[in-house]
């Protein structure tokens, strides 16, 4: 219903802020990625929101990218996994972090956030795998090209785990069949 809020920034008390849109002060939960890239008391500031409407409640959260918010709606989308939660995990983890974790599938990672233990991070694994990377704007792992060399990896039989091993190693804004041409140099040894 809110997709975005402009206005100036009243107060910041994290993971909160007050945002003053024409004389009303909306309270916005933010992850603290988007907190420590906000601008000073009193500037302008643009958030992308997502609201979260409930019994007893009508909370905004917002988001400085759409990744960010793409993300987001990924993670309240699995069953017992709260808004509270997903903010907790954007806090810990940026989007490209995330979508690493989640290609690598690698939950001791996962468990390092607050408030996710083995089993949650276990689920989040298999729900999000297929979903978070490809779904998501900005969740490149090393430059444009990197996700076609990713792809051709895997077309060749490569495991996700060792065409993203290899796929690191490469310069960004490496031309496709370089990157191929390296990736596959790379797996050779």
């Amino acid at each position: 219903m809110i997709g975005r809020i402009a206005g100036s920034l009243l107060e910041k008390n994290p993971p909160q802020v007050v945002i003053d849109c024409g004389g009303v002060g909306y309270e916005v939960d933010v992850p603290m990625s988007t907190f420590y890239n906000l601008p000073g008391l009193g500037e302008k500031v643009t958030l992308l929101t997502h609201l979260v409407v409930r019994e007893d409640a009508q909370l905004l959260y917002g988001f400085a990218s759409a990744a960010e918010r793409a993300a987001f709606r990924e993670l309240v989308k699995i069953a017992g996994v709260g808004p509270r939660t997903a903010l907790s995990v954007l806090s810990g983890l940026s989007v490209n972090d995330l979508a690493e974790v989640v290609t690598l599938q690698e939950p001791h990672r996962l468990t390092q956030v607050p408030g996710i233990g083995k089993k949650t991070a276990e689920r989040l694994l298999l729900e999000l795998k297929g979903k978070l990377g490809a779904a998501l704007p900005g969740a490149s792992i090393a430059g444009e090209s990197s996700g076609d060399v990713l792809k051709a990896l895997t077309a060749l039989g490569y495991s996700e785990r060792e065409a993203l091993q290899a796929v690191k190693g490469l310069e960004p804004g490496i031309s496709v069949s370089d990157g191929i041409r390296s990736a596959l140099k790379i797996l050779a040894r």
